[in-house]
């Protein structure tokens, strides 16, 4: 984890027309990120917020946070922003959510990538979250299933799928389980839970799965999956294990199959909004969480032939993008 006041990666606010109308606006803003700060995703969706916030008026000074995915790297994230006096704090994944809502009753937060923020008690309802933070909700457990049936369709010879997830980091996830487990009975298919703490346990885990015939993995929608989504993707490949994930760009980068919702958009417009409204006065209490509202289907083919897995037309038809 690592603060950074600016990357050159993102780049400057002369790069925008209206930077000099933001030059007499200046705002600090914490960034706090369950990714890497080598991500490209994460790197993305600092840029596009950064430059959302200059089109607007704004010249953000932004403090970087990254992988912080845990208790222990989001409490000490959350000490650290807090220390600079920042005017907004924008976070990502429930480690950090929790952390900063433990640590400040009165600086506004905006979350994203949360799931189940009223069960997690972050905010009293989506409608009226009541306190400081606001934000963005990320799945309902209820996912899981179409997670599940979307496998099955793309892999229908599978006997049992395991749900990996860290527990440091999605304390949720017994949650997905339980609708992973109640589709179980449309399938001859039989779901396992599958905690992981590090990299170590997630190689044994895949290598343990790819030994036996008939197995298939759910990638959890958490925020230690998502750091090593590379990693996991690869050592998928390496175990020639079908695997589905909730990240948006996991099928670009060789995943199997995904069904998500497009993050950098998210940060890239909504995000940003909020952000302006509460530095013009609005409180977080006032805006209401929102849901996301589209979710995407992409299918890579190169990945699916490797497998030797032949992709029903029928799963083709719907797919929102397919990679040859």
């Amino acid at each position: 984890m690592r603060r950074r006041e600016f990357i050159a990666l993102i780049g400057g606010a002369a790069a925008w027309p209206l930077a000099a109308r933001a030059a007499g606006q200046p705002v600090r803003v914490g960034f706090v990120d369950f990714a890497g700060e080598n991500d490209p995703n994460a790197l993305e969706r600092a840029r596009v917020f950064k430059q959302g916030l200059e089109r607007l008026g704004w010249a953000p000074m932004i403090d970087y946070y990254w992988s912080v995915f845990n208790v222990e790297k989001a409490q000490l994230a959350a000490r650290e922003v807090l220390k600079l006096a920042p005017n907004v704090i924008v976070c990502a994944g429930t480690p950090a959510t929790m952390a900063l809502k433990q640590a400040t009753s009165t600086v506004p937060i905006v979350f994203a990538i949360v799931t189940e923020p009223v069960a997690q008690g972050i905010v009293e309802s989506l409608a009226h979250p009541g306190g400081n933070l606001t934000g963005f909700s990320y799945l309902e457990p209820t996912v899981a299933a179409k997670w599940l049936e979307l496998l099955m369709q793309i892999a229908p010879h599978l006997t049992h799928v395991a749900l990996m997830f860290n527990p440091a980091s999605s304390p949720y996830s017994k949650l997905f389980f339980q609708s992973i487990e109640t589709a179980t009975s449309r399938f001859a298919v039989q779901a396992v839970m599958a905690p992981v703490h590090d990299v170590n346990e997630v190689e044994q885990l895949i290598a343990m799965l790819g030994s036996k015939p008939g197995s298939g993995m759910i990638v959890a929608a958490e925020g230690f999956n998502f750091a090593n989504r590379r990693l996991i993707i690869e050592l998928n490949a390496r175990y020639r294990l079908p695997a589905i994930y909730p990240d948006f760009d996991s099928a670009t980068n060789g995943g199997l199959i995904q069904y998500s919702f497009d993050f950098v958009a998210q940060y890239g417009g909504p995000i940003v909004s909020y952000v302006d409204r509460i530095l013009r006065g609005t409180k977080p209490a006032d805006l209401p969480v929102q849901q996301p509202a589209k979710f995407e289907l992409v299918i890579n083919m190169k990945t699916a032939k490797a497998l030797g897995l032949t992709v029903p037309q029928s799963l083709l038809a719907v797919a929102d993008d397919v990679i040859e």
